[in-house]
């Protein structure tokens, strides 16, 4: 039975994906009352299916895996109906303690979906020590097998009503702890059938729930589509980098242009205060993006305002001739601003250092469009 339960554990796992068992998880604890009845004749007195004995019982069991558990069996007769053999005078007239191995038979063939069903068929096997009280009584080992046909209830499954036949078979001899038997009796399978009625409450655990919880696991389709976009994006990169890389001289042809700008008298950055910066950053057609490329220059104005602590900067911003002069304006004014956050939030500059300026469409830096997209930076430090 082991052999076959460890089968059905572990073909179950191979289909659902549950959250980890931790020790203290899926434990529950349960009362349980009934009867039983003699399976067998036991003597003149008594016989199959001849009188009953009130039963009352406890539960603790442990679920490690959504099909596979242990509990913790206890089980007290009390005197029998008059019809029966049982003879004894105490008021507990027998007891036995089993070690059950449980198996969730709807689990193990159609699955865990997530949480339990409302209604479950539950197998249990397992054995233990059973013990008669009175005069000539004894103990001895027991087996019992059982079904229970369980009710989850509540929107938490975190209560449990079952029903749960079972038969007991001792060791063919008077010892054996069966409330049925006649004292003296010997030489027959000593067997019981008891019906009860139980519930169990199931404790909460780690993951929130009071019973298993189905992994969220992403399907390797999804995982497929998110490499390939990884892998476009790349190709992207790569792109823009290339472009880049191309514009390296038309980046030394315009620093030299604007070196001959800051050299004309005509100037005003004397009358400001303001002393122009070399780097400057270049943007495609259309765009505020800063190009990684670009960075180099945002990085020399950014260790320049580190160097000098007292030291602010106005960024300004430019676009090309083409298209409206509102769009070209816009398009100026959040290149400027790119170029500012890049300044703040990737290189920690204080954002009272900086100022912003978008001077829309100009064709007096260069007489090549592409050379005009760019942001400048002056050092506006009084």
């Amino acid at each position: 039975m082991l052999a076959v339960a460890m089968l059905t554990v572990s073909a179950s796992a191979q289909k659902t994906a549950v959250t980890a068992n931790k020790a203290g998880d899926n434990w529950y604890v349960g009362i349980n009352a009934g009867a039983a009845t003699p399976m067998v004749k036991l003597g003149a007195d008594g016989g199959a299916f001849k009188g009953f004995a009130p039963s009352f019982g406890v539960r603790i069991g442990k679920n490690l895996t959504t099909v596979f558990g242990l509990a913790l069996d206890a089980n007290a007769y009390f005197e029998a109906a008059e019809k029966s053999a049982m003879k004894q005078k105490t008021f507990i007239d027998a007891m036995n303690v089993d070690i059950m191995g449980t198996f969730n038979l709807s689990n193990a063939f159609a699955g865990y979906k997530g949480e339990p069903r409302a209604f479950e068929v539950i197998g249990l096997i397992g054995g233990g020590y059973s013990r008669a009280f009175g005069e000539g009584a004894h103990g001895g080992i027991n087996a019992k097998a059982a079904f229970d046909f369980a009710f989850n209830l509540g929107s938490s499954k975190a209560v449990q009503l079952y029903i749960e036949p079972a038969v007991i078979f001792g060791q063919p001899l008077v010892q054996y702890a069966n409330p049925f038997r006649k004292n003296g009796y010997e030489g027959k399978m000593n067997g019981v059938f008891q019906l009860s009625a139980g519930i169990n409450y199931k404790f909460g655990t780690s993951n929130g729930t009071h019973n298993f919880k189905v992994e969220e696991l992403r399907d390797q389709a999804e995982i497929d589509a998110l490499n390939a976009k990884i892998n476009e994006l790349r190709s992207d990169v790569d792109a823009a980098n290339a472009a880049a890389a191309s514009k390296d001289a038309q980046i030394a042809d315009l620093k030299k242009k604007l070196a001959d700008c800051e050299a004309r008298p005509t100037q005003i950055v004397e009358e400001k205060k303001e002393t122009a910066l070399q780097p400057i950053v270049i943007f495609r057609q259309g765009k505020s993006t800063i190009d990684a490329a670009q960075y180099a220059s945002v990085e020399m104005v950014a260790k320049y305002l580190k160097n000098h602590p007292e030291a602010k900067v106005l960024v300004k911003g430019y676009a090309s001739p083409e298209g409206p002069a509102e769009l070209n304006q816009k398009l100026s004014e959040a290149r400027a601003t790119s170029v500012a956050n890049a300044l703040i939030k990737r290189y920690k500059i204080s954002k009272d250092r900086i100022t912003t300026k978008g001077l829309g469409a100009t064709s007096e830096i260069s007489e090549e469009n592409d050379f005009n997209r760019v942001a400048m930076f002056v050092d506006t430090t009084k």
